[in-house]
């Protein structure tokens, strides 16, 4: 456990290591002291798994892993922090403003693969409620972190997306971890998958249908 106190990095660090959240009775501002530990933090956490992406040519974005933890910990809070927040959601959750590429995408990940979780939470609590969409619009973009959870992906070019051999093997992985059946049957990944998996199919996911391209 970090030794220096630290809401930010404390709640995470717990989620990431219990499955825990940290809910405070409002909302705390972040230092740039802890954005920086944070960011240490999860430097550390994307090169023990970087070991399993078999490539050492990704790099880590401090940028995207920062925003995205800011993101995630706003979330937890504002599931029952709501008093006199509601003008201000979208500084809370603001849409991220970097470059999109693997670095970012997986970097972010190492918060964000937890969104859905919160959202479901969040739609169980108030389906109308304005914070889910603004999550939901960043799951369709950071969608890797949201295989195995419904999300609209259908003006996402599939070809393009998964372009990078890494990413499109982790990408893979888990939606055959997730059994994310909807994007499993979408034409291109199923073609992926069935060659991925050649004679072994039924070993890997016994259920997964075979697309008729």
């Amino acid at each position: 456990m970090p030794e220096n106190k630290s809401p930010f990095l404390d709640t995470l660090f717990l989620l990431r290591k219990e499955g825990c959240l940290t809910i405070f009775t409002h909302i705390k501002e972040i230092s740039a002291q802890e954005e920086q530990k944070v960011a240490d933090y999860f430097e550390s956490e994307f090169d023990r798994e970087r070991l399993e992406f078999l490539s050492d040519q990704i790099d880590y974005d401090r940028e995207a892993a920062v925003w995205a933890a800011k993101v995630l910990y706003h979330s937890a809070q504002l599931y029952l922090v709501r008093k006199n927040t509601a003008k201000d959601l979208s500084q809370f959750i603001p849409q991220y403003k970097g470059k999109r590429n693997v670095p970012s995408l997986l970097s972010a990940d190492l918060s964000l693969r937890f969104l859905p979780q919160i959202m479901a939470v969040l739609q169980n609590a108030d389906p109308e409620d304005p914070l889910i969409r603004l999550l939901e619009n960043i799951l369709m973009e950071f969608h890797y972190s949201a295989i195995g959870f419904d999300i609209n992906l259908e003006r996402v070019n599939w070809e393009e997306e998964l372009k990078d051999a890494t990413y499109r093997k982790l990408y893979l992985e888990r939606i055959v971890e997730k059994k994310d059946d909807k994007l499993a049957e979408i034409p291109y990944i199923n073609r992926l998958l069935i060659a991925e998996f050649g004679l072994h199919k039924d070993m890997f996911w016994r259920e997964l249908k075979e697309v008729n391209h």
